[in-house]
């Protein structure tokens, strides 16, 4: 199943379009969980088991897991996903970015070993930084590419908002990914959900690509602007990530459910 497929399937199941992020620092898990890879595997299914009914998708950021030598976990944490828990999309957040067969590497990666429906894909090196991600022999199951677009983070207005042509960078991207990108394999886009009119202009181009839509929580966005600026027309489209605001909502033995009260609010806001 391809990861448009897939998405719906996962929307029409969770009912809403939260996507849980799964960014485990050991740090701040509760004394009960340990420490060490097998803390992080046993903290990511908790919260992976307490919020999968409402949760259109999960994902994991890779450097979490990479940092700690956590690839094995991470390995076991997409395969449960995959197995357990069929119905939600998984979004490797890897941000790959390169060209000829580094890029090769990175699409099998994401795709053959950690089996994700779709990974996150640095599109600034241009058209053949994007290819190997839509190739059938790196990605033969129709997996996505989501290209960076317009972040989320103060310093995207660096390079993202520069004006080439009487249109910012990232509409640039945006129109390049509707009418190119889009033709070559499947594609969703990121936009943060701190810029909503930046966003609601990035929907106004794409039509009914999917918007995978980081900083809702913790950098201060709001689920329901970004639903209002986001969605589109069928009131779907959006991939809404909240990662630190649930995964940390409790700090107890019962941070599980923590998580899952405050996944219920976002999701209120994110019905579909």
């Amino acid at each position: 199943m391809g990861f448009h497929a897939q998405l719906d399937r996962s929307w029409a199941a969770a009912g809403s379009m939260l996507c849980v992020g799964l960014d485990p620092d050991p740090t701040r898990f509760p004394e009960s969980i340990g420490n060490g890879p097998d803390a992080i595997e046993r903290f990511c299914r908790a919260i992976i088991d307490a919020t999968a009914d409402i949760a259109c998708a999960f994902k994991p950021q890779i450097a979490y897991f990479a940092s700690v030598g956590a690839e094995g976990p991470l390995e076991r944490i997409c395969e449960y996903i995959r197995s357990d828990h069929p119905d939600v999309t998984l979004i490797l957040d890897a941000k790959r970015g390169d060209i000829g067969s580094t890029a090769d590497h990175y699409a099998r990666e994401a795709f053959q070993r950690y089996g994700a429906h779709a990974v996150t894909v640095n599109p600034y090196l241009g058209t053949d930084s994007i290819a190997p991600f839509f190739d059938p022999a790196n990605n033969p199951d129709g997996g996505g590419a989501i290209l960076l677009c317009r972040t989320s983070n103060p310093g995207g207005d660096d390079f993202q908002s520069l004006v080439s042509d009487g249109r910012p960078l990232y509409v640039h991207v945006a129109e390049r990914a509707a009418n190119e990108w889009s033709d070559m394999g499947e594609c969703g886009l990121v936009v943060g959900a701190t810029y909503p009119t930046e966003l609601a202009d990035v929907r106004s181009i794409v039509g009914d690509m999917p918007l995978l839509v980081p900083g809702v929580g913790a950098q201060g966005g709001d689920a329901a602007t970004v639903k209002e600026h986001g969605a589109s027309a069928r009131g779907r489209g959006l991939i809404v990530s909240s990662s630190r605001a649930i995964l940390y909502a409790g700090s107890g033995d019962d941070f599980a459910d923590a998580a899952r009260a405050e996944a219920e609010r976002t999701a209120a806001s994110l019905a579909c």
